[in-house]
C-alpha cells in the first residue's frame, strides 16, 4: 500500500473519477447476464420462444434464430441496467463532485498511483444519523492489494470522527467481490430492493448493508 496515495479529490481529477466509475459498473454487465439466464423464469420464457417459433414456422432452425435474438434483446435489457446507473450518476452527483461531497459532513477521495487515479469513494449523511459510503470504485489492474479496504476504512473513519452511528450502503447482488469485502470489514445485509421495474422483472436485486 506504500505506492498509493488516498487524498480528497481536486478539480483536475474530474475525467479519470468519471471513467473510473463508469468502467467499473459497465464490467458488471455480464455477470449480471449470466445471472438472469439462470433464473428457471426466464429459461421458462426461452423455452416457450422457441416452442411458439418453431410451431409457427414449421422449422427448428427458425425457432433457434427467434431463441438467439430474444438472448440479444435480454441482453441489450440486462446492460441498460447498468447503462442507465452510469448515465444517472454521471449527471447528478459525479457532474458537480465538488458541490456534492466537498463539505464538512461528508467526503469524497481518491487514490492514485504515480499521478493516476486507480480508486475512488464517496460518504454522504444518510439521514438518523447514519453516514453513506458511495461510488466505491477500483480499476481492474490495481485490484487485490488491499486499495478497496483501504478506501473503505477512510470512510470508516471519517463516520467515528463525525460522530455518525453506522455507515450503510447499497450494491448489486452480482458484486460479489465487493459484497465480500464489505462483509469482512463488518456491515451486515439488512434488506433488498429493485432498482427498476425493469430490475423487477429480470429479479435483480440490490443488497443493503
Amino acid at each position: 500500500m506504500a505506492s498509493f496515495r488516498i487524498r480528497q479529490y481536486q478539480e483536475q481529477d474530474y475525467e479519470a473519477v468519471r471513467a473510473l466509475f463508469a468502467r467499473g459498473i459497465l464490467e458488471h454487465a455480464p455477470a449480471g447476464f449470466r445471472h438472469i439466464l439462470r433464473s428457471a423464469r426466464v429459461r421458462l420464457a426461452l423455452l416457450a420462444v422457441f416452442v411458439a417459433a418453431r410451431a409457427a414456422a414449421g422449422s427448428w432452425v427458425l425457432g433457434l434464430g427467434a431463441v438467439a435474438l430474444a438472448l440479444v434483446l435480454l441482453w441489450v435489457l440486462v446492460r441498460s441496467l447498468s447503462t442507465d446507473y452510469v448515465r444517472d450518476a454521471l449527471g447528478t452527483d459525479l457532474c458537480d463532485v465538488p458541490g456534492t461531497y466537498l463539505r464538512p459532513d461528508r467526503c469524497f477521495w481518491v487514490a492514485e498511483e504515480g499521478g493516476t487515479v486507480v480508486g475512488m469513494v464517496a460518504a454522504v449523511p444518510a439521514g438518523r444519523g447514519e453516514l453513506e459510503l458511495k461510488r466505491l470504485s477500483v480499476s481492474r489492474e490495481h485490484r487485490g492489494r488491499g486499495l478497496a479496504r483501504a478506501l473503505c476504512r477512510e470512510v470508516l473513519g471519517f463516520a467515528r470522527a463525525r460522530g455518525y452511528g453506522a455507515v450503510v450502503l447499497y450494491t448489486s447482488m452480482v458484486q460479489v467481490a465487493a459484497q465480500r469485502l464489505y462483509e469482512e470489514q463488518g456491515f451486515r445485509r439488512v434488506g433488498t430492493s429493485y432498482p427498476s421495474l425493469l430490475g423487477t422483472l429480470l429479479n435483480f436485486q440490490i443488497f443493503h448493508y
